[in-house]
């Protein structure tokens, strides 16, 4: 459970530092440009523990598709951004596809195997 919270803080810290680059004004601005950098730092940060636990294609397709979600709404309402219907029907896809990858995880993926160690092999016969 530990895990999907620090997953949802490591979206919403990435989401916060792509709206400060927006803000930043090409990295000129120098608030935004440190929240941009701190942002990502911790995004990235907190990810790295999520991975220990779970798997990284169902972890990054969530935080992918959630982050491009909450950005495109905070930008349309922060920075008057155009969201054309067809790219939202495309972000409600990708966050259709994440959400199954989730429920996938949710059903009993268990953690990856550590560092250096194959899985178990099943058991073969010789001819």
């Amino acid at each position: 459970m530990l895990a999907w919270v620090l997953l949802a803080a490591a979206i919403a810290t990435e989401v916060v530092g792509t709206l400060a680059l927006r803000a930043s004004n090409g990295l000129s601005q120098l608030v935004p440009t440190i929240i941009t950098i701190v942002g990502y730092v911790a995004s990235f940060g907190l990810l790295a523990i999520v991975l220990k636990t779970m798997p990284v294609g169902i972890v990054y397709a969530i935080w992918s598709a959630v982050g491009v979600a909450l950005v495109a709404v905070l930008g349309k309402v922060l920075f008057d951004d155009p969201v054309p219907p067809l790219a939202m029907v495309g972000m409600v896809l990708i966050v259709v596809a994440s959400r199954l990858s989730a429920c996938q995880a949710l059903r009993g993926i268990s953690r990856p195997p550590a560092a250096g160690r194959r899985p178990a092999r099943t058991a073969r016969t010789r001819v």
